[in-house]
């Protein structure tokens, strides 16, 4: 019996060694150091990327250029008027034609910001310019079509459907595989691969963390495809103009025993006699790794995966040159 166990507890070990030498580390996954740097975790840190899941996928939402068709949309549940907020395993009504027995159905909600104030300068305008934001509220079933209005139940739900909301024919998504932990070059300069900004997140939120959809504006046109990895980055100067970020670069940066404490970004009249630093010139810092879990033509949506700080509505991204 002795022997039979020492016999199994050899196995064991030598399975679990082959196993770690199959087991690709981050070492192996990762880039060469780049010239010009020294391989630190303070630069080159550790990213554990999240997969994102089914409800990651199918409640992300999106922003569309091409709007949506309407004519088909929710009127009520079983319990109307008692209640107008439908969730999971309810039954709803749907208005509209071209329902068949068995079919699935997407439904959404045509997005408005009740909050009228800018996130970052010109948001607005460039949400006017890539589209219509959209929310995915629920997957449903149609299981009565007999009556004037389709009868559909709710399979799956992200968050509460109300009377209004629209219906349209469900698609599948790509599932994103998992992906092995990441060396993150924090301090990377541009790439010169596909760019833009994040600008808008989920729930209209201005600072997000890891697992939050945020709403970028390329897509499919620019050669963005799901699963691609983006690099969130903010340079310093986003920080200056930040109406609250900005009260800290207008507080005193010197030590009384300095003999000529440093000014920054002053002019001739608020220069010390110091050097006047430009914050402009301090390197971007890049904050957060976002895969793309869909995209229209001119947009893409993505899942905040790795993040090292909030990141931030108005954040730049660009197509990150380490996909693998």
């Amino acid at each position: 019996m002795k022997k039979t166990g020492l016999l199994l507890f050899l196995a064991l070990g030598i399975a679990l060694a082959a196993s770690a030498q199959q087991t690709p580390t981050v070492a192996d996954a990762a880039d060469p150091t780049p010239d010009g740097t020294l391989d630190t975790r303070a630069s080159f840190p550790v990213g554990r990327v999240q997969t994102p899941t089914y409800a990651d996928l199918y409640c992300a939402g999106f922003i569309s250029k091409k709007l949506m068709p309407n004519a088909n949309y929710v009127a009520g549940g079983l319990q109307t008027p008692s209640t107008t907020q439908f969730v999971n395993g309810d039954i709803i009504y749907l208005t509209g034609k071209g329902y068949e027995l068995g079919q699935q159905y997407t439904i959404l909600r045509e997005l408005r910001n009740p909050n009228k104030n800018e996130v970052f300068p010109g948001q607005d305008k460039i949400l006017k310019q890539v589209g219509q934001p959209y929310a995915e509220l629920a997957r449903i079933k149609v299981i009565d079509t007999r009556n004037k209005m389709a009868i559909g139940e709710i399979e799956f739900g992200c968050s509460p459907v109300v009377p209004g909301d629209i219906a349209v024919p469900f698609q599948e998504k790509a599932q994103i595989p998992f992906r092995l932990p990441m060396r993150f070059d924090r301090f990377a300069p541009p790439n010169g691969k596909v760019s833009g900004r994040i600008v808008m997140a989920r729930d209209f939120d201005s600072e997000i963390g890891t697992g939050a959809k945020v709403y970028m504006n390329f897509g499919a046109k620019q050669g963005v495809k799901v699963g691609d990895y983006i690099r969130a980055t903010r340079p310093y100067d986003a920080d200056l103009h930040d109406p609250v970020d900005s009260l800290s670069f207008a507080a005193s940066i010197s030590e009384d025993t300095q003999k000529k404490p440093a000014s920054i970004d002053q002019g001739m009249l608020g220069k010390t006699s110091g050097p006047n630093i430009h914050v402009r010139d301090l390197p971007r810092r890049a904050v957060g790794e976002i895969v793309v879990v869909g995209t229209t033509d001119t947009t893409s949506t993505g899942m905040l995966v790795f993040a090292l700080e909030d990141v931030h509505v108005g954040d730049l991204v660009e197509l990150d040159a380490q996909q693998n």
